[in-house]
């Protein structure tokens, strides 16, 4: 499409005032530079890959629908966590109260984890050390189940994504004070399963 080069070359802010204009190409620019950042974000809280792709176009839905009501009071990468988060916390609440939530089918999904690395898999790594990793992975992937959607999506956007706290706050729709309380909760949680992961391993 001829709007395509065009829109690539737009900043941000002009990509928004296009799409809010009809500009379709300024929209699907706009999905490409933010796509896999939502759908992270989406898999972080909801912790099933096919539940992520359900928020995933739900969110760019309601975003296309909402485009007219953005006023450029915070970024657009802001206003769009905004979205995700309350779309994944409503779609959360919805399963709740079906009772239909799945847990463990989506462990191993790339990217599900934000805290988990490979193991060490090069030839002089160390079996023992390679197994503790695991075991300690193993913890921590359920540390992060612990924690509730709203730390993990604190967590996340602070760690992972490099969010500030009052853009987190903005996205959650809650005070700066209050990300932070949430932050370091979910911190202590997941520090006091390092430590006990850490002790079975020298014990």
């Amino acid at each position: 499409m001829a709007g395509q080069p065009r829109a690539a070359h737009m900043s941000e802010d002009a990509l928004v005032r296009a799409a809010q204009q009809g500009d379709a190409c300024a929209f699907e620019q706009l999905v490409r530079l933010h796509d896999r950042i939502v759908l992270r974000v989406a898999l972080n809280i909801l912790r099933s890959p096919e539940d992520a792709r359900d928020a995933y176009q739900e969110i760019f839905l309601k975003a296309y629908r909402s485009l007219g009501k953005f006023r450029f009071q915070c970024s657009f990468r802001t206003w769009i966590y905004r979205i995700g988060t309350n779309v994944c916390l409503d779609q959360l609440r919805r399963k709740r109260v079906r009772k239909e939530r799945t847990v463990g089918a989506d462990e191993d999904a790339p990217g599900a984890d934000v805290l988990v690395n490979a193991p060490d898999e090069r030839p002089h790594s160390n079996p023992d050390r390679a197994l503790a990793g695991r075991e300690a992975g193993r913890r921590i992937q359920h540390a992060l189940q612990q924690l509730s959607p709203k730390e993990r999506t604190v967590f996340e956007l602070k760690h992972h994504e490099g969010l500030r706290l009052r853009a987190i706050g903005e996205a959650l729709s809650i005070s700066e004070e209050a990300a932070k309380n949430c932050l370091f909760r979910a911190t202590r949680k997941l520090r006091a399963t390092l430590q006990g992961a850490q002790q079975g391993v020298q014990a």
